[in-house]
């Protein structure tokens, strides 16, 4: 096998630095981060308080992903593009509506 040497990208372009990677790299990246977080919040309100607040929190923050999913661009969708737009947006507002239900038809518990 002949192996030929690597060739630059930018043949006769002066060399620049290589940029750096923002972490997350899209605005899917950054809400996806701060859903993520909200959830997480709403299960520590549920563990330590009263759940309905909690999960509605969750709910909310769910909600939240389905309306950017739909909206935000493919390229920018970054980690909440999983499967297709309408798949994702109706998995996440059905799971959210679930909740929103449950918190609301549960009836209180005697203690």
């Amino acid at each position: 096998m002949d192996e030929q040497p690597e060739q630059a990208h930018d043949q006769g372009a002066p060399d620049e630095p290589p940029q750096e990677r923002r972490y997350p790299s899209t605005i899917g990246g950054a809400a996806y981060l701060a859903i993520l977080l909200t959830t997480l919040v709403g299960l520590v309100i549920a563990a330590l308080g009263s759940w309905r607040p909690g999960i509605q929190v969750v709910a909310a923050a769910l909600v939240v992903g389905a309306v950017l999913r739909l909206t935000l661009p493919q390229r920018d969708a970054g980690m909440l593009a999983v499967r297709h737009r309408l798949v994702d947006a109706v998995l996440l507002a059905g799971t959210a509506g679930a909740l929103f239900f449950l918190t609301t038809t549960i009836p209180n518990q005697p203690t």
